[in-house]
């Protein structure tokens, strides 16, 4: 279904169109962009999910943070790796796991989204995990929900996918550390990519010394450089002496939306192969959201190399979701 109208106006014309996500002593009630969070919002996020870390690392992998509470997944929009990861999240704090298929379900046969949210609040849920290819989607529901219900934004059109920006976070601060001393480059289709806004803005708000995005300037939204970063148009120059490269999935309708000529012709400028790399620090670290597109954003030989930290992401977003989902629980239950 359509939630085309709900999108969200620029926070500057609605100032307190983002506090939703906060309660009144300014903790963390759902989690849905970074719009209106702080710095230590963040860091409490990363503390929280290092602590997870020794447990997903255990022969039980449990905990009983969540036991008793009922956790909803409503994906609107296909994403195995997304859905998986917080479905584990979601077990290992022992809560019990609903994950809806939004294609057979009653929104196909009529049923308004907020009937399925009352039908599903009926049923005694406490947490929905949202997923959905229009902008605004998570702020909407979150706005309706029932006063116990905490709501984190599982990514939104082109809008935000928080959890996934703070997995990439986590995974940069344990390979390198303090934020104020590093250069990080984006690359690829910054235009149309939630996790790119996202990225860019919790880099900023963990006072990252340098983020740089690297693109054409068919996939650059337009005032870019407002968001607070450098713009570079060619790969070895935005490359040079950057601690971190973060490549982002081409999405291949762009290539027949006219953003680009061929799928050849942006990797022979913007791939990462193992000669561009050799641009940045000799210890820098390699990422990508998945799923990557070898041949097109990423050479082989850079994703399986031992600069690539990819898979370590995929392990450190369990963590980092049973973090996010912890948090907002014990916030929403402390507000109910």
């Amino acid at each position: 279904m359509s939630l085309k109208i709900l999108r969200p106006a620029p926070s500057s014309l609605h100032p307190n169109a983002n506090n939703v996500q906060l309660d009144e002593n300014g903790k963390l009630r759902h989690f849905l962009s970074f719009d209106g969070l702080k710095a230590d919002h963040l860091t409490e996020i990363l503390d929280i999910a290092e602590s997870f870390m020794g447990v997903n690392e255990k022969s039980s992998k449990k905990v009983p943070l969540l036991r008793g509470k009922t956790v909803v997944n409503l994906f609107f929009e296909n994403s195995t790796r997304t859905r998986t990861t917080f479905e584990l999240a979601a077990k290992r704090l022992s809560a019990d796991v609903l994950s809806m298929n939004i294609s057979t379900s009653a929104t196909t046969k009529g049923e308004t989204l907020l009937d399925t949210l009352r039908n599903l609040e009926a049923m005694q849920s406490d947490m929905f995990v949202i997923r959905h290819a229009d902008s605004g989607a998570a702020h909407f529901i979150a706005s309706h929900v029932a006063p116990h219900i905490a709501v984190i934004n599982g990514g939104d059109g082109q809008h935000a996918h928080p959890t996934q920006a703070m997995l990439d976070m986590f995974t940069i601060r344990r390979c390198k550390g303090d934020f104020t001393r590093l250069k990080v480059a984006i690359v690829g289709d910054i235009l149309h990519s939630r996790v790119a806004r996202s990225q860019i803005h919790a880099l900023n708000l963990l006072n990252t010394a340098e983020v740089r995005v690297i693109a054409p300037r068919t996939l650059l939204p337009e005032r870019v450089e407002s968001l607070g970063v450098q713009v570079y148009h060619k790969m070895d120059d935005g490359l040079h002496d950057v601690d971190v490269v973060i490549m982002l999935r081409l999405q291949r309708e762009r290539m027949k939306g006219g953003f680009l000529p061929s799928r050849d012709e942006f990797y022979q400028q913007y791939g990462l192969t193992q000669a561009r790399l050799q641009q940045a620090k000799p210890d820098a670290i390699v990422m990508h959201p998945g799923p990557s597109n070898r041949g097109v954003e990423i050479e082989s030989q850079v994703q399986d190399g031992p600069q690539s930290v990819i898979l370590q992401q995929v392990t450190y977003g369990i963590a980092v979701r049973m973090a996010v989902m912890s948090l907002v629980m014990r916030n929403a239950g402390a507000s109910a």
